[in-house]
């Protein structure tokens, strides 16, 4: 099979259920910018500094393909059975959370991204998490989304912020408070 079939040249596309719709259309944004997001993840799995988070990043980026397939299907789509999402996958990201938490000082202030390459690589997958959860939003504004991917989302872009914490302490970056100028 050719990866390039040609059907996108007029600038649509295919929804699983066979809808085409213009790439600019905000469903093709939302599933786009996770697709994005889920690049960013790959990345940060692959700093040396998340050796022992290999596992979870997987995870997060198998969730992410997921949210992907759901996004990418007509509403009513029923001839294509979709990959499943529970609540649990949600708890581990709090859990995931709450563990970090532990380990960290207490945050007093805004933190300034970055203050080493894999924080702030980090740091872009958390802005680019953000972004996903508004297109998602904006997608649900106008047509049904499931409420389990704007939580995961959500909690998502609260993890990754965590995770950059996590790092800066981890590789011995300093984490800079921003000092707003009076």
């Amino acid at each position: 099979m050719k990866i390039y079939t040609k059907t996108g040249d007029s600038g649509t596309t295919a929804l699983i259920g066979g809808t085409r719709l213009s790439k600019a259309h905000i469903r093709i944004d939302a599933y786009g910018t996770v697709d994005e997001l889920n690049a960013y993840i790959g990345l940060l799995r692959d700093q040396p500094v998340n050796s022992t988070r290999r596992d979870l990043l997987k995870e997060i980026q198998d969730r992410l393909f997921t949210i992907g397939s759901h996004l990418a299907s007509e509403p009513d789509q029923t001839r294509k059975k979709l990959p499943d999402f529970h609540e649990e996958d949600v708890t581990l990201l709090e859990t995931e959370m709450d563990a970090m938490d532990a380990e960290l000082p207490t945050l007093r202030a805004f933190v300034l991204p970055g203050g080493h390459e894999s924080v702030s690589f980090g740091h872009v997958a958390r802005t680019v998490c953000r972004r996903a959860e508004r297109a998602v939003i904006l997608l649900h504004e106008h047509e049904p989304v499931e409420e389990i991917v704007i939580r995961y989302l959500n909690r998502l872009s609260d993890y990754l912020f965590m995770l950059c914490r996590m790092m800066t302490q981890e590789l011995g970056a300093e984490e800079v408070a921003w000092q707003a100028r009076m």
